[in-house]
C-alpha cells in the first residue's frame, strides 16, 4: 500500500505541478488508524499525511457538487465511485472537462463494525495486505481474513475497476460475478409479501431520521430534500412509522437508475439499517427492463430521466 500511495503523491504533485486541476479530493489520515478522512489538497499543501486504504469509507463524489463548475477538480476513485461522478456529469453537476479521475482498482472497503465487534474501537495500529488485514487493540494484534471484514456492499460489487479513468494507478482487477448480486435480490424476492413487509418494517422502525444516508450519498444534492418541504409536505417529519417507511421508499425510488451501491449510506448510518437492497432491486429492474446500469458512461441518461417522442404511451393512465 505504501507503493501506491507514492504513486499517488506523484501524480497529485504532477497535476499542481502542471496546472491540470485546482484542487484535489482524496483522503488523509486521522486521529484514529480506523477511520481516514476525506481531504482537500490544493497547490503547496504538504502531502504526508495523505491516506489510502481498504478504511477509506466514504464516496468521495459527494464532493463534486460543493464546488463551482468552473473549478478544476481531480478527484481519488475506485469502481463505485468512478460511476458515481460519471452519473453526477451525466446530471449536469460538474462539467467532465473540469475533472481529472485518478482511478485505483478497489480492493472492498472494511466495515468498521465487523472489527470493532471483535476488537474493540481503541483501536491503536493497522496493516493490511491483498489477502489479511491487521488490527492492534490493546497492543494485541488480531488478524482477519479479508473477506471476513468487507462491507456487504463489496461482497456483491460488479465493477471494482474504475471506468473511464483519467489515469489507472495499479493492475485491473477482476470483474465481479454479476449472479452473486441477482441471488441477493432473488432471496428477498422469493420471501412472500407478508414476509418481505416484515423485513422492510423491522429495518426502517429502528430509523432514527438523522438522514445520515442522505449526507454521504453522493446523489442526494438536491438543496431541499422532499423530506424537509412545507408546502407540499411529502411525508411526515415526525418519526413515526408511516413517515419514516415513506422517507425510505421514496428516496429508493429517487436513487433508480443512480445509485451505484456503493453502500456509502449503510456504513453513515449509525443503526446499521439495511436499505440498498431496495436500490439493488429496483437498478436490477433497470438492467433487466432498459439494459441500463448506472455511471457506466458520463453521457448516457438514465430510464427515468430521458424522454423520445417514440416512446411508448404505457405510463399514461
Amino acid at each position: 500500500m505504501s507503493e501506491l500511495i507514492a504513486k499517488l503523491k506523484s501524480e497529485i504533485k504532477r497535476l499542481f505541478d502542471e496546472d491540470v486541476v485546482d484542487v484535489v479530493i482524496a483522503f488523509k489520515k486521522a486521529d484514529s488508524p480506523l477511520r481516514p478522512q476525506p481531504a482537500f489538497y490544493r497547490k503547496g499543501d504538504s502531502l504526508e499525511d495523505l491516506e489510502y486504504n481498504s478504511l477509506c469509507q466514504n464516496n468521495l463524489a459527494n464532493y463534486l457538487t460543493r464546488y463551482p463548475h468552473e473549478t478544476r477538480i481531480g478527484i481519488v476513485v475506485r469502481g463505485c465511485e468512478s460511476r458515481s461522478v460519471n452519473a453526477l456529469v451525466v446530471e449536469k453537476q460538474h462539467p467532465r472537462e473540469n475533472l481529472f479521475k485518478i482511478g485505483i482498482p478497489c480492493q472492498g472497503i472494511v466495515d468498521l463494525r465487523k472489527i470493532v465487534k471483535q476488537t474493540g474501537e481503541d483501536v491503536s495500529g493497522y496493516k493490511e495486505d491483498q489477502e489479511k488485514i491487521s488490527v492492534v487493540f490493546k497492543n494485541k494484534e488480531y488478524q482477519f481474513d479479508r473477506k471476513d471484514v468487507l462491507h456487504d456492499s463489496c461482497l456483491r460489487c460488479v465493477h471494482p475497476n474504475p471506468v473511464n479513468p483519467d489515469v489507472l494507478l495499479g493492475d485491473p482487477l477482476p470483474e465481479g460475478d454479476p449472479g452473486v448480486l441477482r441471488q441477493a435480490v432473488e432471496s428477498f424476492e422469493a420471501l412472500t409479501k407478508q414476509e418481505r413487509y416484515t423485513w422492510f418494517q423491522q429495518e426502517a422502525e429502528r430509523c432514527i431520521r438523522c438522514y445520515a444516508c442522505r449526507e454521504a450519498c453522493p446523489m442526494c444534492y438536491c438543496t431541499e430534500c422532499f423530506v424537509d418541504h412545507n408546502p407540499p409536505r411529502w411525508t411526515e417529519s415526525t418519526i413515526s412509522p408511516a413517515g419514516t417507511q415513506a422517507w425510505h421508499i421514496i428516496r429508493a425510488f429517487h436513487q433508480t437508475g443512480r445509485c451505484t451501491s456503493c453502500g456509502a449510506c449503510e456504513r453513515a448510518c449509525p443503526m446499521d439499517i439495511k436499505m440498498t437492497y431496495l436500490t439493488d432491486k429496483l437498478n436490477e429492474d433497470m438492467l433487466n427492463q432498459y439494459d441500463f446500469a448506472p455511471g457506466m458512461d458520463d453521457t448516457t441518461q438514465p430510464p427515468f430521466a430521458s424522454f423520445n417522442l417514440d416512446d411508448k404511451n404505457r405510463f399514461v393512465a
